[in-house]
């Protein structure tokens, strides 16, 4: 393996570990809010063992080219009365996660089944313009068609993520 090589895979795996910090920090908060994380696969093979208050992880949908994509997590909560499917975007440093963008936000509004989708943006390593022209593309509801003009995709920091749980699941 070269020096590049090296450094590249050195590069990922630091993105990698930091992007599990954030997912661990969500569902540590959403534990504080008495909900129980499980994994979509075993929830799906039999969801009469589990309770009625979920932060399912590792949630399947149909991308916008028909394969096979997963999000972090789908919130289900019988109390609140919601599903949320929440993605998870970290980057540290300068990188290609935010020419992802455009893509992640077409796939919230055409592929991702749920009315309401929370991206969960943090790392500091975004390039200038690339999380307001997200933040813009969601406010204003860019490239929606007329059948999901009512799909609702908040962008929040971890900071702002953790706010608006505390507000909202009390």
């Amino acid at each position: 393996m070269s020096t590049d090589q090296q450094q590249l895979f050195i590069k990922g795996s630091i993105a990698s570990g930091q992007g599990k910090v954030l997912e661990e920090n969500i569902i540590t908060t959403f534990i504080r809010k008495g909900f129980t994380p499980v994994m979509w696969s075993e929830w799906n093979k039999d969801n009469s063992k589990y309770g009625e208050e979920l932060l399912l992880k590792n949630v399947p949908f149909k991308n916008l080219y028909g394969h096979d994509g997963y999000t972090e997590f789908l919130l289900l909560s019988k109390r609140y009365n919601t599903e949320i499917r929440i993605e998870c975007k970290w980057q540290q440093s300068s990188g290609s996660v935010d020419e992802k963008f455009p893509y992640l936000y077409l796939n919230c509004i055409e592929a991702m089944p749920e009315k309401h989708v929370v991206i969960v943006i943090d790392g500091g390593g975004a390039r200038d313009g690339a999380i307001k022209w997200l933040k813009n593309a969601a406010e204003k509801g860019l490239y929606r068609r007329e059948e999901n003009k009512d799909k609702k995709i908040d962008v929040v920091t971890l900071s702002e993520f953790i706010q608006w749980t505390n507000l909202r699941f009390r």
